[in-house]
């Protein structure tokens, strides 16, 4: 754990550190504006970021900021029965141009969610204590990748945070054209199979709504959140827990396999 990090972890003495099995409650969301942070401060522990997550609300902030809670209105999510498959990307996955895997190389990910340049941003919000706070996540089975690999060089891929049968988009990066959605058409095909309700992708994203997201009001996502919250976690690492990834239903389907 660097000295930064765990600076951070005594910057706010309003607000202990808490271990993944201690809560913490965070503000009404009816009562924070709509494109305002709910609320600031704190720290990304374990508790603190399951505690978020479970009632919709997720950090967001520059390198510079105070650690800023974020639960906006409208909401953007994608439902895993609503998935679009562009024809493009159907010819592009029969082709199989990568091998896809989950959980062999968190941090390698989320590092280069940072690291690699995106169109329209001069920076990234992903910063070293996020990064080591997620890595944290990661080790206790909450935060997953999934990763598309080309030649054993790692070409796209994205990270998140699963709790209940909702799964939190958190960022993607591609090297190689159409590795992230490569790899996340597979993944919110096999979290249909297994019954994954929600996957959250918090504000808008051209590259997500090409895929079927949608925003829906503050309100729905909260009910929707709710109900995925009601079922158990699949915690552990994902590469163990899903060995039949990319495989499901629907993948088997668009390549045209029974």
């Amino acid at each position: 754990m660097s000295r930064r990090f765990r600076k951070s972890i005594r910057s706010d003495s309003r607000f202990p550190w808490l271990g993944e099995n201690e809560a913490f409650r965070f503000p009404d969301p009816s009562a924070a504006a709509s494109d305002r942070p709910l609320c600031a401060g704190g720290n990304l522990s374990p508790g603190m970021l399951l505690s978020a997550y479970a009632q919709g609300v997720f950090p967001w902030f520059s390198p510079d900021d105070p650690i800023l809670w974020w639960n906006p209105d409208p909401r953007f999510i994608l439902l895993p029965t609503e998935l679009h498959i562009s024809g493009t990307m159907r010819k592009i996955l029969k082709k199989n141009p990568f091998s896809l895997r989950l959980d062999t190389a968190f941090a390698e990910v989320i590092h280069a969610c940072a690291a690699v340049p995106r169109a329209g941003q001069s920076g990234t919000w992903i910063t070293d204590d996020i990064m080591e706070a997620y890595i944290i996540m990661h080790g206790l089975g909450y935060a997953h990748s999934v990763e598309a690999w080309k030649d054993d060089s790692l070409v796209g891929g994205l990270y998140g945070i699963s709790l209940g049968s909702a799964f939190f988009g958190e960022s993607m990066f591609s090297i190689e054209p159409n590795a992230s959605k490569a790899a996340f058409i597979p993944l919110v095909l096999c979290l249909a199979d297994r019954g994954f309700s929600l996957v959250d992708s918090q504000v808008r994203t051209r590259h997500v709504a090409s895929l079927g997201g949608k925003e829906v009001p503050r309100s729905e996502y909260l009910s929707r959140l709710a109900r995925a919250m009601d079922n158990p976690t699949l915690k552990g690492s994902w590469d163990t827990l899903i060995p039949e990834f990319p495989d499901s239903t629907g993948y088997r389907a668009l390549l045209g396999q029974t």
